[in-house]
């Protein structure tokens, strides 16, 4: 962003996640909550579920859409109701007819009884690849496929709150949610628009994306430590169900509607390395970027997943940052890949609110207990590739 560009606000934050939803479990309580993994169902490997017998009724009245949208579409289109809630913007027709849309999440989920029959059938057919076909066009029916595309939450979001401006979709994992705050936030700064609704979702007990992790050597297997405590005993990452929306607005527009902000976003870096041996090169580029807008107060929100050797070099680079308080919110709530980041910048947006940071816990590594701040920087480094900053400031 420009020197001249708008100050772009957060004004509502929605937040879902295996902890509950809202302000008062993913602020200052966030670490009060405890780890709610599920280390059974899919033993050795762990994932962070919803919480038990969670209803979506409050922001998704209709049982209909409730109906035809998967898991991961009915969490992000609860997330970002929670946020147009927060920025006072729920029955606003008007405004919500001219908001714009920026929005990522997970691919499509596979029908995993219809591809174990698949794989199960085909050793024993006569001919293999007159099975395979037969299969994938009486069992795989399109509409099933279609109706789990990513780009369709934003569609989701569309019928059921109202929010028709301009949309846009990303995919590409963790990169994929640290770009899409970087759109919303520099259409806002620029002039492009007034108000956008951000964010992304994730269902982190999907069987067939655990499988994809396991396979990329990512996921995390037996004791479920602390994100930065896990490198010890081979790294690892555990899914989390996130849901995670942000309403950013020009400060001018939220003036002049009476609206207070929950905090600023001053900036938001990004950069992809070529491998990891330039990660952390990378990562202390952008933070030379923010640099100059750093004071003494600062904490740190990571969004560390523990696979390796991401996490690593992530530790690496915030070590040689200086001494500032750390948190790693992946703990307790899991890596929701393209919902982390916006989710720890709506979690620093109410942490500025209140002035400090939660209270840190064992295993986590912190370097300065408990104390005020009033910027925080939000990383984003994904398991495989791209880096990304953001730079929240609170407003007084």
């Amino acid at each position: 962003m420009s020197e001249t560009s708008r100050d772009v606000w957060i004004t509502g934050v929605g937040i879902v996640s295996c902890l509950g939803e809202g302000s008062d479990v993913h602020g200052l309580g966030l670490s009060a909550q405890g780890v709610k993994a599920n280390t059974a169902e899919y033993a050795p490997y762990a994932f962070f579920p919803l919480p038990a017998g969670m209803s979506f009724d409050a922001q998704i009245p209709k049982k209909s859409d409730q109906r035809q949208m998967a898991l991961c579409q009915r969490i992000g289109t609860y997330a970002a109701g929670l946020a147009l809630q927060s920025a006072a913007l729920k029955d606003d027709k008007e405004r919500l007819a001219r908001m714009d849309m920026v929005t990522t999440t997970t691919g499509g989920e596979r029908d995993v009884a219809v591809d174990s029959a698949v794989l199960s059938g085909i050793r024993n057919a006569d001919d293999p690849a007159q099975f395979l076909n037969q299969r994938l066009t009486s069992d795989l029916r399109p509409t099933f496929f279609l109706g789990q595309l990513p780009n369709l939450l934003a569609g989701n979001i569309a019928i059921v709150h109202g929010v028709t401006g301009s949309a846009r979709t990303l995919v590409g994992e963790e990169a994929a949610g640290v770009d899409a705050v970087k759109i919303a936030a520099a259409r806002v700064a620029s002039g492009q628009g007034d108000l956008v609704l951000v964010g992304a979702s994730c269902n982190g007990s999907r069987k067939d994306l655990l499988l994809h992790i396991v396979m990329s050597g990512h996921a995390r297997s037996g004791e479920l430590r602390p994100v930065f405590d896990r490198a010890s005993s081979g790294g690892g990452m555990a899914l989390g169900s996130i849901g995670a929306f942000l309403v950013l607005e020009a400060a001018e527009h939220a003036r002049a509607r009476g609206v207070r902000p929950v905090a600023r976003l001053a900036r938001v870096v990004s950069d992809a390395a070529a491998d990891d041996t330039q990660r952390q090169a990378v990562l202390q580029a952008l933070w030379s970027e923010l640099q100059p807008a750093l004071g003494a107060r600062v904490g740190i929100i990571s969004g560390a997943s523990g696979a390796e050797p991401a996490t690593a070099i992530e530790r690496g680079f915030l070590s040689s940052v200086g001494d500032r308080p750390l948190r790693a919110t992946g703990t307790f709530t899991g890596h929701g890949l393209q919902a982390q980041f916006p989710m720890n910048i709506g979690i620093a947006a109410l942490l500025l609110q209140q002035g400090r940071l939660y209270p840190a816990s064992d295993g986590i590594e912190q370097r300065v207990a408990g104390d005020a701040i009033s910027q925080i920087v939000v990383t984003g480094v994904g398991r495989h590739y791209g880096e990304g900053l953001a730079l929240l400031e609170a407003v007084a």
